[in-house]
């Protein structure tokens, strides 16, 4: 039975012990120790909005969106109450009594519209990230997210103007066919929003090593953001309309693949679970999006447990010598229970040190934190950044662009030289 089906906000708040186990690890309570912004709060005032007890006003409002959604809280409680996506459904509520600020609108209107994207990065124009900061000074009037106002130079780090969906063919055969019974030796592409326009290093290497691996390439070119900007935002017509295009056009060919694999965590967790969180209450949906969830991997799960990749890296003689440190995004680890595959497969050619907590949150949150509440997103990603430095690494690595974004804007604010790279760089690298 899907969680939403199981739960409403009422019996949420009903089962609610109070036994406080979520407020230590809470990523906003950690930073303002304010009760209503703890777990059990938001749980507490959830139940109370629902029984009409209490009215969804600016207070509320403000309080329902400080959540990062990191899910620490879900983890460690007894109940496995679903605090996380009880709030992302009042946001759906929020922003239909108070509406969504002109450059959310603007943003998600892009992610709808693949082709404009396309055009933007084709004349060099790329979406901001907190890694690269526009003057605050001359702009100080534009919010600080991912908008599409900062222009590739020779200063940017990046190779190629071009998206990664087009700099590729949408199918590359294997050199080298191989006959495995009952398998297809084919499999997709899914590459996120950011890997698609600004990591793209991170789609040049998966491709790399699925050619290495001896695989078809399947990279479909009508593929759609996943939906989770707009999902924790409570976007909500936004959501169903990516969601039911991308589940139309995977239905096509997903017969033809192996898998879907993916190398974010956030998408992945998006696809996995949150379509079908999301189409709790549209059943033909919910059971068409169970089916390609089922053949969706984050890429690293797939590579480490369905590939000969391991033991490639394992017979290369070729050891390199960044110490690496690994952060685990909260949508892999936690959300969907990755987090010993990208180690086991790094720790064959790198020398891995672990920082004192690699499964706190990163501070990332979402479009509102990282526009609305930067404060918030700085002060959460201060403690993450002292970590790294601990640990003495060269490189820290996630498979997560919104972490990389986050841990890269919280490193320079904290003056500390440690480079961010994706495993799936790491591990082309050392191929």
């Amino acid at each position: 039975m899907n969680i939403l089906e199981k739960f409403n906000y009422t019996e949420v708040s009903d089962d609610c012990v109070k036994c406080g186990k979520c407020k230590p690890v809470c990523t906003i309570f950690n930073i303002n120790q304010d009760e209503a912004t703890s777990p059990r709060g938001f749980i507490d005032l959830l139940g109370a909005y629902k029984r009409d007890e209490l009215e969804l006003d600016e207070n509320a409002k403000n309080i329902f969106e400080s959540c990062f959604l990191c899910t620490n809280c879900v983890e460690v409680c007894p109940n496995d109450l679903p605090t996380d996506m009880i709030i992302e459904q009042v946001r759906s509520d929020i922003a239909k009594k108070y509406g969504i600020a002109w450059y959310k609108r603007l943003f998600f209107y892009l992610l709808r519209h693949r082709k404009i994207m396309d055009l933007l990065s084709s004349l060099g124009w790329v979406f901001q990230t907190c890694a690269l900061k526009i003057d605050e000074k001359k702009q100080s009037a534009l919010p600080r997210f991912s908008l599409p106002i900062v222009k590739k130079d020779r200063a940017l780090p990046f190779a190629d103007m071009r998206s990664f969906l087009n700099k590729y063919p949408q199918n590359i055969s294997s050199e080298n066919k191989k006959n495995i019974e009952g398998k297809k030796n084919k499999v997709a592409i899914f590459i996120g929003c950011m890997s698609n326009y600004t990591y793209t290093n991170t789609g040049d290497s998966l491709v790399k090593i699925l050619k290495k691996l001896d695989l078809d390439i399947f990279i479909p070119k009508k593929q759609l953001c996943c939906g989770a900007p707009a999902y924790f935002t409570g976007a909500f017509d936004t959501v169903d309309y990516l969601i039911k295009q991308n589940i139309e056009y995977f239905e096509k060919w997903i017969d033809e693949v192996d898998a879907i694999i993916i190398p974010e965590a956030t998408c992945s967790a998006m696809i996995n679970q949150d379509w079908e969180h999301y189409l709790h209450n549209q059943l033909d949906w919910k059971k068409r999006a169970v089916k390609i969830s089922k053949k969706v991997f984050m890429a690293t799960k797939w590579l480490e447990t369905n590939s000969e990749l391991k033991n490639l890296l394992s017979k290369s003689s070729k050891k390199m010598e960044d110490l690496v440190t690994y952060h685990d995004p909260c949508h892999a680890k936690k959300m969907q229970g990755v987090w010993q595959e990208p180690r086991e497969l790094l720790k064959q050619n790198y020398v891995l040190t672990e920082m004192s907590d690699s499964n706190r949150c990163c501070g990332f949150g979402g479009v509102t934190m990282q526009t609305e509440k930067y404060d918030y997103a700085k002060a959460a990603g201060a403690p993450k950044a002292a970590m790294i430095k601990d640990t003495k690494a060269q490189i820290v690595s996630a498979e997560c662009s919104a972490c990389r974004m986050q841990i890269t804007n919280s490193l320079y604010q904290a003056n500390v030289d440690v480079q961010f790279k994706n495993p799936i760089e790491l591990i082309a690298e050392a191929l």
